[in-house]
């Protein structure tokens, strides 16, 4: 029986949490708005703070604010988690906002690789001087 060759899994595009609070609007298209906060966020979608769920599968404009620059996109939402927390997933990023959400992604990854070198630096300083 012959079966079928490996499945070669995409490696998950990074996920991260954006420096300090980014708020964000969802935009209906009967012109309803709902503000939320974006909790996590990669180029395929992410989590978003709000004050009640709303329903799987409406589809909204996305705005919110980066330090690259603002990003607006058409997201479908999911199944909330919780009460307060739901992802999204993006339908539509035009070139220039996934241009701008990649870089504030980057910057991110990068700021916390430096946050945690800095962590690893202060842990050895402190095993170097420890009294054993």
């Amino acid at each position: 029986m012959n079966s079928l060759p490996p499945r070669r899994m995409k490696p998950r595009p990074p996920r991260v949490h954006l420096e300090g609070l980014t708020p964000a609007v969802l935009r209906f298209s009967d012109g309803r708005r709902v503000p939320g906060e974006l909790q996590l966020v990669s180029t395929t979608g992410g989590l978003l703070g709000l004050s009640r769920p709303l329903n799987r599968g409406s589809v909204v404009k996305l705005m919110f604010l980066t330090r690259s620059g603002s990003v607006l996109g058409e997201a479908e939402m999911l199944s909330p988690v919780t009460w307060i927390q739901q992802p999204f997933r993006f339908v539509t990023l035009h070139h220039d906002d996934r241009s701008r959400l990649q870089a504030a992604i980057q910057s991110s990854l990068e700021q916390s690789r430096r946050e945690h070198n800095q962590s690893l630096h202060g842990l050895k300083q402190m095993e170097k001087h420890r009294a054993w």
